[in-house]
């Protein structure tokens, strides 16, 4: 792992980007933990949420040194305030990721006809809410050459444009899944239905932060 105080020097988005990178692993287990959960492999599905929460714990320890080596006082091209915001809007990405995968850990929840596509097309909408915004973080220290100007700064505004479309779309299929659960309640127990809707919350909570942190970017730029 490149040193954090380091890289400081270069582009004080490297370290954010360098935190991104296990919030992706760590969120790129989570289709491979619901398909484990759908095939009703508890030892995958136990081993799987111990990796997801190894890999959060990761991400927090690169957190903490970016927070402690953030230089105070400095000049530098970017508001300190904003990054440390968006620092944490990343770290909460990891952080829903990792709840949902305990949810999973807790009992296999009864499903019914139509719940797994209306499940899979939400979650692929999230998941690629989150796609999104990691491209975004990923071309932040090219805009820092570029003056926060040219075609770079196109590019990432139309990233930013992408991910409102689609944590919207995610927000209108989460509705409808909702609703479909909420149809087929006597169909499945109270337990069910409360470690569903629990698991829904957290994967939601993956594409609204993404959604935040593409705003905080766009407000960030709009500040220079």
């Amino acid at each position: 792992m490149r040193n954090i105080v380091s890289v400081f020097g270069r582009s004080p988005f490297v370290p954010l980007q360098m935190h991104m990178e296990k919030v992706v692993q760590c969120v790129g287990q989570v289709p491979i933990i619901l398909e484990a959960y759908r095939q009703q492999d508890t030892e995958k599905v136990e081993s799987l949420a111990g990796k997801i929460s190894k890999l959060e714990h990761e991400a927090d320890l690169i957190k903490h040194d970016i927070r402690n080596s953030m230089p105070r006082g400095l000049f530098m091209p970017v508001d300190r305030s904003k990054l440390l915001k968006i620092l944490s809007l990343q770290d909460g990405i990891a952080n829903r990721a990792e709840n949902m995968a305990v949810l999973l850990t807790f009992k296999q929840a009864k499903r019914f006809a139509g719940f797994d596509a209306a499940f899979d097309l939400f979650t692929g909408k999230c998941l690629e809410t989150f796609n999104l915004s990691r491209d975004i973080i990923e071309l932040l220290d090219e805009l820092l050459e570029s003056g926060f100007g040219g075609l770079e700064a196109n590019k990432v505004h139309e990233l930013i444009d992408k991910v409102a479309l689609k944590e919207h779309e995610a927000d209108v299929s989460q509705r409808e899944l909702v609703r479909l659960l909420l149809a087929n309640e006597d169909n499945i127990s109270y337990g069910d239905f409360f470690l569903w809707t629990r698991v829904i919350r957290q994967i939601s909570g993956i594409a609204d932060r993404s959604d935040n942190l593409a705003a905080t970017v766009r407000n960030t730029l709009e500040s220079k």
